[in-house]
């Protein structure tokens, strides 16, 4: 199954019903690369809100459009299925950051 099947097929509302809290819940193969969060800089690394654990590289998540303003500030996530999961409950992940 490659990354674009695995994103067809997978059930994204099962992100609303998983813990959280550990990297496990994160979404699974949407992480960048160990090679890329070490050459990020530290300011462009921060954690997606849907899928806490999974680091995201901002200026990667902005060129893949995976990122939210709200209430002035700017949200990013780690995979397509996030955006959506945010914009159907923004103020659970904002008040979450």
């Amino acid at each position: 199954m490659t990354a674009h099947d695995h994103h067809d097929h997978h059930d994204h509302h099962d992100h609303q019903q998983r813990d959280h809290s550990t990297p496990s819940g994160g979404c699974s193969g949407h992480a960048p690369t160990a090679d890329d969060l070490a050459a990020a800089r530290g300011d462009d690394v921060t954690e997606c809100l849907v899928m806490p654990g999974t680091p995201v590289i901002k200026s990667q998540a902005e060129d893949a459009g995976l990122y939210r303003d709200y209430d002035g500030q700017r949200y990013w996530f780690c995979c397509a299925a996030c955006g959506p999961l945010f914009d159907a409950d923004p103020d659970r992940y904002a008040n979450a950051a």
